[in-house]
């Protein structure tokens, strides 16, 4: 008895990778989103600011307010200078969206600092793109902060009283692509997964499929089982190719425990097909399938903390992305890849997502019994 419901097991995995594989439409989304995806992502989806242009209306005809355009000029970050005339140009290249940022200097810059007085500088930012305009300020800031530094230790004034040095563990030089592509293995692993799991019964309700299966020896375990390794095989494979990719094309240091990493991989690749079954169990065609994945996914991305900073959401929906497993692997696939997290703290990450996944495959495995009944 126990070989025949191996035997059947087998058997109905067997057709799902026949189905999966023989689509042309599921070949396509197993293989060129993951890869474009990744790419794209990897070195476009980046809240670096970088190949700024700034403004400079520049008043002043002396040699502190020509020093200070030059090192706005030599800043890595501002790759184009666009010198205006009159603060009606200032304004007008604002609101075009020609410059990010305007510097203004004031005629008495230069003879303010020779008379030993505070220079003022007056820095107009785009609004529209307030967190980019805040990083810009940082740079702003920071160009000014050093030419003062510096006049300061010319003229000989004492010190300031306390310098304030800054160091980042586990990231040294903050390097953004360390922080993303870490991530994109949840997030690219969680869409194809879902959407692949998704389609799977609505495919077989479209198809006609699906009451023979019902009515067919297989138990509704069992054909939960047989539904459920499929993809899940898909999605750790999808996670094998980013930790490679991450690895041996992007350079990413990996500091942890691969059977850790792998360990979780599963965990969640279960709860992401737990979720895809539940999903594709009460959707009857294909289409809506595909849009109860989507409902699902834009804000599980969205409210997972890879974009923003999870700390910042309100006490209520934090305690409601409880329930999103992603939430929890990005913080063991970021730990386990940049600081080696120890088993414990996987252990207590991973656990969440196990409850998730054993919660959503219950209900997905009721929904196929009460359609026995």
């Amino acid at each position: 008895m126990k070989m025949n419901r191996i035997v059947r097991i087998k058997a109905l995995m067997i057709k799902e990778i026949h189905a999966i594989w023989r689509d042309p439409k599921s070949r396509i989304v197993l293989i060129a989103p993951l890869t474009i995806q990744l790419f794209i992502f990897s070195f476009a989806a980046t809240l670096e600011v970088k190949n700024v242009a700034l403004g400079i209306y520049n008043l002043d005809g002396g040699k502190h307010g020509y020093e200070l355009v030059q090192r706005f000029a030599g800043s890595k970050t501002f790759s184009r200078m666009i010198f205006l005339n009159s603060p009606e140009e200032a304004v007008k290249a604002a609101d075009e969206q020609k410059v990010l940022a305007v510097v203004s200097i004031p005629q008495d810059f230069s003879r303010r600092i020779e008379a030993g007085e505070q220079g003022k500088i007056q820095v107009l930012l785009d609004g529209r793109k307030s967190n980019a305009s805040q990083i810009v300020m940082g740079y702003i800031n920071s160009v000014i902060n050093q030419y003062s530094d510096e006049l300061r230790e010319k003229a000989g004034a004492a010190p300031l009283p306390a310098v304030v040095s800054g160091r980042s563990f586990y990231n040294e030089n903050l390097i953004y692509m360390w922080f993303i592509v870490p991530s994109l293995m949840g997030i690219l692993t969680m869409v194809g997964t879902l959407v692949l799991t998704s389609l799977s019964v609505a495919r077989e309700r479209e198809q006609g499929t699906f009451d023979q299966l019902l009515v067919s020896p297989l138990m509704p375990w069992e054909i939960l089982i047989g539904k459920t390794v499929p993809p899940m095989a898909v999605g750790m494979t999808q996670g094998s190719f980013i930790l490679l990719f991450s690895y041996f094309i992007f350079g990413i240091p990996f500091r942890g425990s691969v059977l850790m990493l792998y360990a979780a991989l599963f965990v969640f690749a279960l709860s992401v097909t737990g979720i895809g079954l539940f999903i594709s169990s009460l959707a009857k065609t294909q289409q809506q399938a595909i849009l109860g994945a989507f409902v699902f996914m834009v804000p599980a991305i969205a409210l997972s903390g890879f974009a923003s900073p999870f700390e910042n959401m309100p006490p209520w929906l934090q305690t409601l992305m409880q329930v999103n497993p992603l939430k929890h692997f990005l913080i063991v696939l970021k730990g386990i890849y940049l600081k080696d997290m120890s088993a414990a703290n996987v252990l207590a990450n991973t656990l969440p997502v196990a409850a998730i996944a054993a919660a959503c495959l219950a209900f997905a495995g009721a929904l196929f019994r009460r359609r026995l009944e």
